[in-house]
């Protein structure tokens, strides 16, 4: 899906951009080549190429940088001979890798489902799955509902059913909505809670391909892909200040807080506490990874190189 989602967001990209649509950057206090392009989803080759610089070339405070569109950028690469005549999305844009692990957890409530009886199903009380899913526990469960059962939960009776046509997202903090952000932005996030900046740029591409408008099959949203009752705990506990639940860059704000109790409570094990953010830490120190954790953590690992580290 992630895959899916990347290449449909780069395809409206292409399609869209018009013969020249390069805007002008004005390079601001910390800033390098390497940040202006990983802001603007390109590789620092591309904004180098099209420049006509290095790629280790110092930007100059207070000077201009054209940032190209993916195809003007793909464009300067093929006229330089960095690369052959193929679809713009393999040079100039970090595509989340063809192996990524569908949602853990993801289930599309079946006619006849209840809150009460998932939950029982899945070995959890009614109110914990009401609170991670941002549900009223003695409200109606409407069909088609996505909700997220916990990891390693078994099935619920009805899954192999047909799952309704008609999908509902509950009405919940953080709310999905076409706010964006790049990676630049997911970085310096990053660097003030004292996260890796290339770990937190690598997840927030893994969860959601930097796309707060995205609602997973398991009830996660925004950038980060945040559970409402992972919402919940994020802005009572560690939130130093209201977060928007509409704000794509406070659901930066929101995952990369999440990202670094984990790593906290890991002792600084990154691939640990990846794991946790993808299959949760209780179950993770329950099961172990699972075989699409693996997948995961190995995405991620893979991605940071890309986002600079």
């Amino acid at each position: 899906m992630r895959r899916h989602l990347a290449i449909t967001l780069l395809a409206t990209l292409v399609l869209a951009a018009p013969a020249s649509a390069e805007v002008a950057h004005t390079v601001q206090p910390g800033e390098t080549l390497w940040s202006i392009a990983a802001s603007n989803n390109l590789t620092t080759r591309t904004v180098a190429v099209y420049n006509g610089v290095s790629e280790d070339y110092h930007v100059v405070l207070g000077s201009s940088i054209r940032v190209p569109t993916t195809v003007e950028g793909y464009a300067a690469l093929q006229s330089a001979g960095l690369v052959a005549a193929a679809p713009e999305a393999a040079a100039v844009v970090p595509a989340a890798p063809a192996s990524a692990p569908a949602v853990r957890g993801g289930y599309t409530v079946r006619p006849g489902d209840t809150l009460s009886g998932l939950a029982a199903g899945a070995g959890v009380s009614l109110a914990a799955m009401a609170a991670m899913n941002g549900l009223d526990p003695n409200g109606v469960l409407m069909s088609g509902t996505v909700i997220k059962l916990p990891g390693g939960a078994p099935a619920p009776a009805r899954a192999d059913e047909p799952a309704p046509a008609e999908v509902v997202v509950p009405p919940a903090d953080p709310a999905p909505t076409t706010d964006s952000v790049g990676a630049g932005e997911v970085q310096s996030v990053a660097s003030e809670h004292g996260v890796s900046p290339s770990l937190a740029a690598a997840v927030a591409w893994q969860e959601s391909g930097f796309n707060n408008a995205m609602v997973s099959s398991a009830n996660a949203r925004g950038v980060m892909q945040i559970m409402p009752g992972t919402w919940d705990y994020v802005q009572q506990n560690l939130a130093q200040r209201p977060l928007d639940p509409g704000s794509a860059h406070d659901n930066v704000h929101a995952g990369v807080m999440y990202l670094k109790r984990l790593l906290d409570e890991t002792g600084g094990d990154e691939s640990t506490a990846t794991a946790g953010y993808y299959q949760g830490l209780q179950s993770v120190r329950d099961r172990g990874f699972y075989d699409d954790t693996h997948d995961y953590v190995a995405n991620v690992q893979a991605l940071r190189s890309r986002f600079g580290g």
